[in-house]
């Protein structure tokens, strides 16, 4: 069996374009394969705390050693990192918000980037003192953007923060593989906007497909 953890991170519902890509997703895989798990995580209705001084003094005092405010301060990242730990496939997804993540998928980032759990520190590794605890974990990143030619050598790629920001992050994640569906024009609202969710529709099954076909040969 297969654990799939599904985040969405728009703050919109109903109308949101990531949230019927990442559904489309998940319903896809499990019409295909019934018996696998889903761990449903909506940080854009409910964000995860962020970050404050008492939760970064918590996480850096021995868990036998902290106090019952401490050990509160960090409940939800420990709720977060265990979903996360069970999960081998993580669907995101997410809009693009001022070229970059949504504050509560930020959050969520911030509470599962954590030292002793998703990292160790060791300076005896030089200037990269910094290794994942995590392995083996693929992420699918579906994403809607008011915007377009963020991809590789498009005119805003330079201005793709969310993409990026994701992907350098994911190591600590555990993960080992990244997939990118996305679809653009979306503050145009023409054609070229629905050609583009169209291909992004059209793009999930068979990414689908590819990831189980890799589970089945392994």
């Amino acid at each position: 069996m297969t654990t799939l953890l599904h985040i969405d991170a728009s703050a919109r519902t109903s109308r949101s374009l990531s949230r019927g890509l990442s559904g489309h997703f998940v319903s896809d895989w499990m019409a295909r394969r019934a018996s696998d798990h889903v761990i449903v995580r909506d940080v854009g209705r409910y964000p995860p705390p962020i970050t404050t001084e008492l939760w970064i003094e918590s996480v850096f005092t021995p868990e036998g050693e902290r106090t019952d405010e401490q050990r509160h301060a960090v409940s939800a990242s420990d709720e977060l990192i265990s979903e996360l730990d069970r999960a081998e496939i993580i669907v995101m997804g997410s809009p693009m918000y001022n070229y970059g993540m949504p504050a509560a998928l930020k959050s969520w980032f911030d509470n599962v980037i954590r030292i002793g759990k998703t990292f160790t520190f060791d300076l005896a590794r030089g200037n990269y003192p910094l290794e994942p605890i995590m392995t083996g974990k693929t992420l699918v990143l579906l994403s809607s953007r008011g915007e377009f030619g963020f991809e590789p050598g498009g005119v805003r790629e330079g201005m793709n923060h969310l993409e990026t920001h994701i992907r350098t992050c994911a190591p600590y994640l555990g993960v080992e593989q990244m997939h990118l569906i996305n679809s653009d024009y979306q503050e145009f609202g023409d054609e070229r906007h629905e050609r583009s969710i169209n291909m992004a529709y059209e793009a999930v099954p068979r990414l689908v497909e590819l990831l189980q076909s890799n589970l089945r040969d392994a």
